[in-house]
């Protein structure tokens, strides 16, 4: 019997492997997909919300300010971007001070520090591409962007490094209470432990209503995003809001510690947990008030479109810590935005108390420190001679448009839970990330994983399951020399 097994491998749940990492157990992450980082946590606005958004009294407002408070010692001991840039709430004309002013008093009331308004002078010094008809603006001095595929890539290999044992293509099917713990039955197999985390995103309702009475609804609320070209980067300082609705913070324009920018995201309650598509309606909708922010949007320099599914719950508010009947079985359920911010903090407290419940002793031998694979692209010239040096496959370039190297893919496939499809090397690498969106690099990106994983070029897949890019050989090998 295992101590600890944790559901889904998003950043709530890599968080949480981490921080048990810390006590001297026996401890397994399951993954449904063939990566960790594949849900929520891949498609997202990468905030790190100051916190003014929630209610007063709510586990969202806790531990959104709890967990903001810990992010620059997490990104510094995981090596994670991440960058306080702030974030301006901007109304776009008088009507709108009243609101600011509930937004301030309630942030005053979450614990939130640095809140201020600020009128429209001060406005246009901070961001002079605002658009004309921006009013004044809460501005909130603790809000920040970070890298959120890279903080769950980290939490993972720091919580391998320390003795978790990570299961991919790993879905749960089934949960049992036995004699001692639980039965998790997957499809890598059927396990027992003493304690099950469900950190299940969008399927955390799924897993919960298994063992649980006390039953959740998860509803996908889907979000679309215009990314436009790092030749724009510089365009804004501060991630814009404009004023909230009850569907959520609004379209904003942010910068992104990778350079490009970020538009939208809408929010569209839908039925299909997979539906990830964008659409006519909705990209639209994105220009349409993301061009109050920014009037002279630079359409001709999108680089490509995408949406992601948060895990909006019917309560209204993450659902944490042991059910009530179920004991030994803790939820991270729920956990939409501010769920990113909010998860160093989630994940300490949820360690804490099963550590706690097992009487666990702590992990002397516990690293914080892991370090990230070494950017070709952000190194100096005599970097990067050292480093071709020591390894000539940071000579070769794979990926052009975000200067990626041969040394940097082979060693996101060779790392702990390293990346086994195209897909999994580009949340890595961000080879594939860029203008050209992989047309150049993909090709490169197979054989590498051919030769790391030892598979044929008809198994590599561009995210698991059947996206396979090569279906057959026109030509089986002896049939034709010169094919």
């Amino acid at each position: 019997m295992m101590d600890v097994i944790i559901i889904g491998g998003g950043v709530v749940g890599c968080g949480v492997a981490r921080e048990l990492s810390r006590y001297k157990l026996n401890i397994a992450l399951l993954e449904k997909t063939d990566d960790i980082s594949n849900g929520q946590s891949k498609a997202n606005t990468a905030i790190i919300h100051g916190g003014y958004d929630a209610k007063p009294g709510t586990l969202k407002a806790k531990f959104n300010v709890l967990g903001n408070k810990m992010y620059d010692k997490v990104c510094e001991e995981l090596d994670v971007p991440h960058k306080r840039n702030t974030s301006l709430v901007v109304s776009f004309g008088p009507d709108g001070h009243a609101e600011l002013e509930k937004l301030l008093q309630q942030g005053i009331e979450n614990g939130v520090p640095g809140l201020s308004i600020i009128g429209q002078d001060e406005l246009r010094r901070r961001e002079p591409n605002i658009g004309s008809t921006a009013y004044e603006a809460l501005l909130v001095e603790t809000g920040g962007i970070v890298c959120p595929y890279e903080m769950t890539q980290a939490y993972a290999e720091n919580a391998a490094m320390n003795g978790v044992t990570f299961y991919r293509e790993a879905e749960v099917t089934g949960i049992e209470k036995v004699e001692g713990g639980w039965k998790v039955i997957s499809k890598a197999g059927t396990f027992t432990a003493k304690a099950v985390v469900n950190c299940a995103g969008l399927y955390s309702d799924v897993i919960n209503n298994m063992v649980s009475e006390d039953k959740i609804t998860i509803v996908p609320r889907r979000g679309e995003y215009y990314i436009v070209d790092k030749k724009y980067a510089n365009t804004f300082h501060a991630s814009v809001f404009q004023l909230p609705t009850k569907m959520g913070k609004g379209i904003l324009v942010t910068p992104t510690v990778d350079g490009t920018v970020l538009l939208g995201p809408t929010a569209e309650d839908i039925d299909d947990k997979t539906d990830t598509r964008t659409t006519t309606e909705g990209l639209a909708k994105v220009l349409k008030f993301a061009s109050l922010t920014w009037e002279h949007i630079p359409m001709r320099s999108f680089i490509t479109t995408y949406s992601g599914l948060r895990a909006h719950c019917d309560r209204n508010d993450f659902v944490l810590g042991e059910a009530p009947d179920a004991p030994m079985f803790f939820n991270a359920a729920g956990v939409e935005s501010p769920g990113l911010t909010s998860a160093p903090a989630i994940a300490q407290y949820l360690a804490e108390m099963i550590a706690d419940k097992l009487s666990a002793k702590k992990n002397e031998n516990f690293n914080p420190i892991r370090k990230g694979i070494p950017k070709f692209r952000e190194m100096t010239d005599e970097q990067r001679a050292r480093a071709i040096s020591i390894n000539p496959d940071y000579a070769k370039v794979v990926c052009r448009c975000e200067t990626v190297t041969e040394a940097e893919i082979r060693e996101a496939i060779r790392r702990p839970v390293g990346a086994r499809s195209v897909d999994g090397v580009k949340r890595r690498t961000r080879a594939g990330m860029g203008r050209c969106q992989a047309g150049f690099c993909t090709p490169s990106t197979v054989v590498i994983l051919c030769e790391e994983l030892h598979l044929s070029p008809l198994e590599v897949t561009k995210f698991g399951g059947n996206s396979k890019y090569i279906e057959s050989y026109l030509f089986e090998k002896g049939d034709n020399e010169n094919a």
